[in-house]
């Protein structure tokens, strides 16, 4: 496979790309999902260790987030780098994501641990699911240095023209994950605390087996102990860039606290429970078009480094309309099949009933988010921060957030708390998509 985005069809190129991402970041997502699919059929726990488990999705979006701002934002600069023939500076960059990842992993396991009981109280957990969700999170945490380096890491594996073996990277630590997650729930009936520990070990394989990559002959740039010492100026640089995919992420976890707190006063554990299932649908449904997008960013960033313009348009309107085209089949998969797609993850009836009209207020014009990834994709490959930060705020916080408050007190009731994540879609994803339309792709020349 070429590693000169600047060479060959655009499109091919993207392809190339997206397909092994996408494939590696369902492996990866397959670490959550396997465990919530085994929790939600766990004999005896009903739904509550399903609820108790989805109260930690915030602490696990919070890793992703920090994850995101060193490593999307040290990729595209990456990326960037290699297209001027920078390679030094390229492994430099590397070195310093490396650094950040690793000491901010630390941070947060220290803190999450010896706060878990108040911070999952202000999550919204009752006494009865705190249990379950105490079980889970005090183990997994262990697993966050690996955790991190493994998915901000990949991403230089991929840029570099090695999406194989960035697939292979997740695929280990999730198949080892597939296999153990029910030795350890079922046969040595530890329950979620057996999830969790199943999880942990995977993460650690494949934490050290990407940083064996990086730092072996096979590569073309390599992590050098000399670039693990974090620069003050190219660490701003790579957080300006990355503060967008940390705002995504950051801005789900308050969401995510958010309706948490909000189903549970309107609705109870039950809610909270449904909301687990449609967080895992809603990420198994986005990771095509997130593969997609994510594909892009080495090639637009390549050949915008390289001042291939022309290529850099092509490839921006070959990802929206692969985009859209997926989320409008997707969406209407879930109005076909809503209660296949919700029994998936539980067994039971009750949830199940209720749980299926939820799923399609949920996923309500669901292809307006491919608007939305698209022009965040694009703003960050180009190293249009500022813009992307925007955007990533004004779905999140300005939209959904105020729109999951507002809307039950209205009268939607819980209903109110699904309804706010397809307006949000709608008026986010236009907005986005329009303004990179007018201020960047009509203008490169």
């Amino acid at each position: 496979m070429t590693t000169d985005f600047s060479q060959g069809k655009v499109s091919k190129n993207i392809i190339s790309q997206a397909i092994p991402m996408t494939l590696a970041q369902l492996v990866q997502l397959l670490y959550n999902i396997v465990d919530r699919i085994y929790i939600g059929h766990l004999p005896g726990a009903d739904n509550m260790a399903l609820t108790g488990v989805g109260l930690t999705f915030p602490i696990i979006t919070l890793v992703a987030a920090f994850t995101n701002l060193f490593g999307t934002g040290g990729t595209p600069l990456f990326s960037i780098a290699r297209g001027r023939h920078e390679d030094a500076h390229a492994e430099k960059i590397m070195g310093n994501v490396c650094a950040l990842l690793l000491g901010t992993s630390i941070v947060i396991f220290l803190f999450c641990y010896l706060f878990r009981r108040s911070v999952l109280d202000l999550f919204g957990a009752s006494d009865a699911s705190y249990q379950y969700a105490d079980e889970y999170l005090r183990i997994y945490l262990l697993g966050t240095p690996f955790a991190m380096l493994t998915t901000g890491m990949n991403g230089f594996i991929n840029a570099q023209g090695f999406p194989g073996i960035g697939m292979l990277t997740t695929m280990i630590g999730a198949v080892l994950n597939l296999f153990l997650d029910p030795i350890f729930i079922f046969v040595l009936h530890m329950g979620v605390r057996g999830a969790a520990l199943a999880t942990v070990i995977s993460q650690t394989v494949s934490g050290i087996w990407v940083i064996h990559f990086l730092t072996g002959k096979k590569t073309l740039l390599r992590i050098k102990t000399t670039n693990l010492r974090v620069e003050r100026k190219l660490a701003v640089e790579i957080m300006t860039l990355g503060m967008s995919g940390f705002i995504v992420q950051a801005t789900n976890a308050l969401v995510q606290i958010v309706c948490n707190v909000s189903l549970q006063n309107y609705g109870g554990d039950l809610y909270v429970g449904i909301m687990t299932v449609l967080n895992s649908v809603r990420e198994l449904l986005s990771l095509p078009v997130m593969g997609i997008t994510s594909g892009c960013q080495p090639v637009l960033g390549y050949n915008y480094g390289a001042g291939k313009m022309k290529r850099v348009k092509e490839g921006i309107r070959f990802t929206a309309f692969i985009g859209t085209a997926y989320t409008l089949l997707a969406w209407g998969m879930v109005m076909l099949i809503p209660h296949l797609l919700f029994s998936i993850f539980t067994d039971n009836l009750s949830m199940i009933e209720t749980g299926t009209e939820a799923l399609k207020i949920y996923f309500f014009g669901f292809c307006f988010m491919a608007f939305q990834f698209t022009g965040q994709c694009t703003f960050q490959a180009l190293g249009y921060a500022k813009r992307s930060i925007f955007f990533s705020l004004f779905r999140k916080v300005m939209i959904v957030v105020p729109l999951t408050l507002l809307l039950p007190v209205l009268g939607f009731g819980v209903h109110g708390v699904f309804l706010a994540e397809p307006v949000s879609n709608v008026i986010g994803g236009l907005a986005c998509f329009t303004t990179m339309w007018f201020t960047v792709y009509r203008r490169l020349e």
